[in-house]
């Protein structure tokens, strides 16, 4: 069995991190025994640690975003830049794609007006048909969505997969790598997601309008073509 790393950038006190770990573990189909995780706030982070794995896994962060002002942050986003130069595959979620995003010299932006909570339509770029992992995607697809920062501007050593309506950039794969990241949550089904919305409903209240909250509550739906892709992921890249 393959071993896969994940890093967490998530409060000791924080449900979603064992939440996470077996998020990430079901949609690989693999055993929550070959995901391990790293705190990224306060453990050591290590090329030498990482290459002990088989792959690299990065999720959401609970109250943490790769804007902060905070040398834990910083670092990390630096490791990630640094694990990119390895041969190690790595797939990259949501914050994860944010950190990629600023390790590789691309820019982040915080864009309330066009925060994705809950299920969204995404739409493939034609690059997309031409790689291993993506190809498998249709051309309009649903995904789980959570964040308020968004990619401005992408690296130059990165092909953009996927789009939606307010964010241009949602998925890419690093050139000449196995290195692969989604703004959207591929490892969340409708359920968790809804979940985790539930468990911020008091936050997104303040944040969008009470009504505003719930509809966004209520547009979770299952999104099945997403889900496929940390599998395939492990099928064509890692195995």
């Amino acid at each position: 069995m393959k071993r896969f790393l994940l890093y967490q950038a998530r409060n000791t006190t924080d449900i979603v991190r064992p939440e996470e770990q077996k998020a990430f573990a079901y949609q690989l189909q693999t055993s929550i025994e070959c995901v391990d995780t790293i705190d990224v706030l306060t453990e050591e982070l290590t090329t030498a640690r990482a290459m002990e794995y088989d792959g690299i896994l990065v999720g959401g962060a609970g109250e943490y975003s790769v804007l902060d002002d905070d040398i834990r942050i910083k670092k990390f986003i630096s490791h990630l830049g640094d694990l990119t130069t390895t041969d190690l595959p790595m797939f990259a979620s949501c914050f994860g794609f944010q950190a990629l995003v600023l390790a590789l010299g691309g820019t982040v932006i915080k864009d309330i007006p066009h925060a994705e909570v809950g299920t969204y339509q995404l739409r493939t770029t034609p690059e997309a048909k031409q790689d291993s992992v993506f190809s498998i995607l249709p051309g309009t697809f649903l995904a789980q969505m959570g964040h308020q920062d968004r990619a401005d501007s992408l690296p130059s050593n990165v092909t953009n997969f996927a789009y939606s309506e307010n964010v241009p950039y949602q998925a890419f794969h690093v050139h000449n790598t196995h290195v692969y990241a989604t703004q959207f949550h591929p490892e969340l089904s409708f359920e968790e997601n809804r979940k985790r919305f539930a468990r911020y409903m008091k936050i997104y209240g303040a944040l969008f309008g009470q009504e505003e909250a719930q509809r966004r509550m209520d547009s979770h739906r299952p999104s099945p073509e997403s889900n496929q892709l940390l599998k395939q992921f492990y099928d064509v890249v890692v195995s």
